[in-house]
């Protein structure tokens, strides 16, 4: 009979949830953890590194900006790195020409070819979209057109949904339309109502390599985690992957959408002007390009005359689960696996694939200091 190796706390998944996790149980309770994460490398879909030939550091799994408007988050990340002045701008390109997004007073002047004064284009708006009013909206297209009109959301929103989600945007749920914002101004900060927002100077990697600096954490990586483990656990076992795979698809799969990437080195010192374009029309195949050397503007690569762009394809890979589709179906789904979860004795799970949900960066972050504030009690 195989001896079981005893652990204080075991964490699956070193993204952001587990890592947090694991650097507070370390740094302020003193137990031992080990971390197990089925990658080749820490820090889940935040994890950076730099491309061979041109010296320029990417996100592997797309582009990722720190931003938050929550001060205990940014006093907690910025104990483990300094961050640049980055700030968000995201542009469009549709019929070849380029509009700003979110959908702001220039995107409106722009596409319409209008002068607005903010009030105006207020107003304009308001009268385009009044006969889509309704009550309730029952999907992301009613919600869509009651916000901002057919024309704008055919030429931004609409086919960059179906190509992002698989999906047309009738049968997909209301609120995913929440995240696109619409302002009357020429505020161009993709993310204004954050505080705080920029890149890692050091990249996101070095975060995780601080993060996890403490002799008591141990990490296995290349490695799967399974109910029937070979770790006697004293504590809690914490779960951050999907919850369907834990039960090896029992009442079946979650759906998610994936991405993938394809990298290209242009022998040019700036491709596009922009950290982001996204390419919202069906005669592409892809939604966005990248091109991360606008992330650090302070580096000296920043200057050099070769730049790094990634284009990137959405598509179904049940390996890499990125965005889950919030269906009836899926919910429902959801909180069978979730009964079952609860079932297990000293386990809990969190974060983004454990939950089904879309979490912003500062608020994995916030959901982990959370989940360890209620596992301290028990040490008190």
């Amino acid at each position: 009979m195989t001896k079981l190796k005893k652990i204080d706390f075991l964490i699956v998944g070193a993204g952001f949830f587990g890592a947090v996790l694991a650097e507070r149980i370390a740094n302020v309770l003193g137990k031992s953890v080990l971390i197990l994460d089925k990658r080749n490398h820490i820090g889940g879909n935040c994890y950076s590194e730099l491309d061979k030939l041109t010296g320029i550091e990417y996100h592997k799994y797309g582009t990722h900006i720190f931003h938050t408007k929550k001060e205990d988050v940014w006093s907690y990340i910025n104990d483990f790195t300094k961050f640049n002045n980055y700030n968000h701008q995201v542009i469009s390109s549709h019929k070849n020409s380029i509009f700003q997004m979110p959908i702001n007073l220039e995107t409106i002047n722009s596409y319409f070819k209008k002068n607005f004064k903010p009030n105006e284009a207020e107003k304009f708006i308001k009268n385009i979209t009044k006969k889509y009013k309704k009550k309730e909206t029952k999907n992301f297209e009613d919600k869509a057109v009651s916000q901002i009109g057919s024309k704008l959301y055919e030429a931004f929103i609409k086919n960059y949904t179906i190509k992002q989600w698989g999906k047309h945007p009738k049968y997909l749920p209301s609120n995913i339309f929440n995240r696109i914002p619409i302002r009357f101004n020429y505020n161009e900060d993709y993310y204004k109502d954050s505080q705080w927002q920029g890149i890692p100077l050091n990249g996101y990697t070095e975060i995780f390599n601080n993060m996890l600096d403490n002799k008591k954490i141990k990490i296995k990586l290349n490695t799967n985690y399974y109910i029937e483990n070979e770790y006697d656990v004293k504590y809690l076992t914490i779960y951050t992957g999907p919850l369907d795979r834990l039960f090896n698809f029992k009442y079946g799969k979650l759906e998610w959408r994936s991405l993938r990437f394809e990298k290209k080195i242009i022998n040019l010192k700036d491709y596009q002007g922009s950290s982001v374009i996204n390419y919202p029309d069906l005669k592409n195949k892809f939604t966005r390009i990248h091109e991360p050397k606008h992330l650090h503007p302070e580096r000296e690569v920043f200057k050099s005359n070769k730049t790094l762009i990634i284009k990137e394809f959405p598509t179904i890979n049940h390996d890499e689960p990125y965005y889950p589709i919030n269906t009836l179906e899926n919910i429902m789904l959801l909180k069978k696996y979730k009964q079952l979860a609860k079932k297990i004795e000293k386990f809990d799970f969190g974060g983004r694939l454990a939950n089904y949900s879309y979490y912003d960066m500062d608020m994995t972050i916030l959901s982990a200091i959370k989940k360890f504030n209620k596992i301290k009690v028990n040490f008190r």
